[in-house]
């Protein structure tokens, strides 16, 4: 982010906050690319889910309205998903100069 070097435990974390500007950035691009895709795959899976169940219900929300919960519910924690994969997508990528 503000283009300073520090030191950094690659072998603990994948993710870096720097220390001048307290942003956090991805340690190499495979981190985040890894993260996205299987938040992606994720949120893709609970999407379908989540359409599966209100198409397979929706005669039954009529009379049972706690089904519309269910049904917030699940699209929620897929646009969550989705927005997770958004995140690292957008991650900035920190480069290793080189081991100290």
């Amino acid at each position: 982010h503000c283009h300073d070097t520090f030191l950094f435990n690659t072998l603990n974390n994948a993710l870096a906050r720097c220390p001048h500007c307290r942003k956090v950035s991805s340690v190499g691009p495979e981190f985040a690319r890894t993260r996205s895709i299987i938040f992606l795959i994720f949120g893709l899976v609970v999407l379908g889910i989540a359409i599966g169940i209100t198409v397979g219900t929706m005669q039954s929300a009529v009379e049972k309205g706690g089904l519309y919960v269910v049904y917030v519910g699940a699209f929620l924690v897929a646009l969550l998903l989705l927005l997770r994969s958004l995140y690292y997508c957008a991650m900035k990528i920190s480069l290793i100069e080189g081991a100290i």
